[in-house]
């Protein structure tokens, strides 16, 4: 793919991650689409402001009625309410799912038909490392994260037909406004656009983006063990 012929749409693109990739997918050549549910929210110079709440299928409609020359969807508007899954806020658990599986969703399902008339293009989903992992106390982004991984991978089959092809990126803690109450290790967004943008370019299906991501995958193959062994610590064996 040649990111510079390319118009695309970006999700939540008025900070953290989203804005990053707009801005590199700018200063690469690529019309931009930026989608926020406040569109004067948006300080992109050179991007075309969007109204877009993921969560509300009118919104994403009439979104993809206005961006109808769309090749590039990346899905990036997420939601972080630390609730976890078994004394959160039920409102606070279904905003995790309503934002990162069925806002994810509802975009696709809008965006993919465009893409596919448009001569094909790419989606590319924000994934996590918590897709892979569950930190216990935050379950509730863990478990919609997850659900997110899933129907990515379910409907890269489907899509791969169409001309469509589907991307995801795990990434930890990354340094912006969502985790400025953790206490981390954090990389750069900067720095994750343009390892996300290479990827989209190079035409990958899966975006590892730093260490403990990687690490990460490489314990699913050793199972609960591997992943959670202070379940493990004091338990006889």
């Amino acid at each position: 793919m040649n990111i510079s012929k390319q118009v695309a749409i970006v999700s939540g693109a008025n900070r953290g991650l989203g804005k990053e990739l707009a801005l590199e997918l700018l200063a690469r050549g690529t019309k931009v689409y930026a989608g926020a549910r406040n569109p004067e929210s948006i300080d992109l110079p050179g991007a075309i402001p969007l109204q877009l709440d993921i969560t509300d299928p009118q919104s994403v409609m009439a979104a993809a009625e206005v961006a109808s020359d769309v090749t590039l969807l990346i899905n990036n508007a997420g939601s972080a309410t630390g609730a976890s899954l078994l004394t959160g806020e039920l409102n606070d658990i279904h905003l995790e799912f309503n934002t990162h599986v069925f806002g994810t969703l509802s975009m696709i399902r809008a965006f993919a038909p465009v893409i596919e008339k448009n001569g094909g293009g790419s989606i590319l989903n924000i994934l996590s490392a918590l897709s892979w992992l569950s930190l216990g106390n935050s379950g509730a982004y863990s478990a919609a994260k997850s659900a997110q991984w899933g129907i990515t991978n379910a409907l890269r089959l489907e899509l791969a037909p169409k001309n469509v092809s589907v991307a995801g990126l795990h990434v930890a803690f990354m340094d912006t406004d969502m985790t400025a109450g953790i206490d981390a290790p954090k990389t750069n967004p900067t720095d994750i656009a343009k390892i996300a943008i290479d990827s989209i370019e190079a035409d990958l299906y899966e975006i590892i983006a730093d260490d403990t991501s990687r690490n990460v995958q490489q314990g699913l193959a050793g199972g609960v063990a591997a992943l959670y062994p202070q379940l493990f610590q004091n338990r006889e064996v």
